[in-house]
């Protein structure tokens, strides 16, 4: 398994305090089965200002350690990076970090209040050649009003990510309710740990696997964890992850992804 969302790296924002702890977790996740982990602290400018360098470096330095350790986990650099009027700018001068040096990124949208032109924001990231995944919509609070955005962002071809312990209850009912709403409506491209610590918040997807293989089936449960994330790791192209199953068919209106990614390297975007 791969999990593209992981706060493993000491002392860059919320997540483990200590190497002590970013080892534990490393070992917690190798033993649940996963492979390869995004180490993906919060970009949030006057709260947690990390750059693109030094999370790279700090990747780095963690991987030679996990190594050390006898830990068979693959680290990955990336980034959970907060909405802002200049991340585009940022983005192309690698001071925030997409997944892997991917297209792909961790958008994570304001927890209590939807920013203002959000949809304008996300389409200015998408010209620009890259592709949004929006991270734990089911545990944002504005999601019961603002249900038909998530369904809009999804047609516009952005991706969401669930964090697999909403689906286990650990963040409530409310958050358990949406995510297997959205994995039951088609809108569900990943699942991830989002894990901070060793204890309340672990490095543990296999459970939340299992329970989607009962729900959709074993193929689309290795796809969350697996086959999509592989290939964002690779930088495919979006037209070749396969769609949920169920997924809403695109309004005429609206692009498909086909016709939406040739308007974008038209335009110039990063391939």
């Amino acid at each position: 398994m791969i999990d593209l969302h992981c706060h493993l790296l000491p002392g860059l924002d919320d997540g483990a305090k200590d190497l002590n702890a970013a080892l534990a977790m490393a070992r917690m996740a190798a033993a649940d089965g996963i492979t390869t982990a995004a180490c993906t602290p919060h970009i949030l400018p006057g709260v947690y200002n990390n750059s693109g360098p030094a999370i790279i470096a700090a990747t780095a330095r963690l991987q030679h350690e996990i190594d050390q350790a006898g830990i068979p986990l693959q680290l990955v650099s990336g980034a959970d990076v907060h909405i802002a009027p200049d991340l585009t700018v940022r983005l192309a001068g690698g001071q925030a970090l997409t997944i892997n040096r991917s297209r792909y990124l961790l958008l994570e949208p304001p927890h209590h209040v939807l920013p203002p032109r959000m949809e304008d924001h996300i389409f200015g990231l998408q010209t620009a050649g890259y592709v949004p995944i929006i991270t734990h919509p089911e545990r944002l609070s504005w999601t019961e009003k603002h249900y038909p955005l998530i369904q809009r962002l999804v047609y516009s071809g952005n991706l969401m990510q669930l964090t697999a312990g909403s689906l286990m209850g650990r963040f409530g009912r409310r958050a358990q309710y949406w995510a297997e709403r959205m994995l039951d409506d088609g809108l569900c491209h990943l699942l991830a740990t989002d894990a901070h610590d060793p204890q309340q918040r672990a490095p543990q997807l296999s459970d939340a696997r299992e329970f989607v293989a009962r729900r959709l089936g074993a193929e689309e449960a290795s796809k969350l964890v697996l086959g999509r994330p592989h290939a964002i790791l690779a930088n495919a192209n979006p037209i070749e992850l396969p769609p949920p199953p169920g997924a809403p068919v695109p309004a005429p209106t609206r692009s498909t992804w086909g016709s939406f990614f040739k308007r974008v390297r038209s335009l110039g975007g990063p391939e």
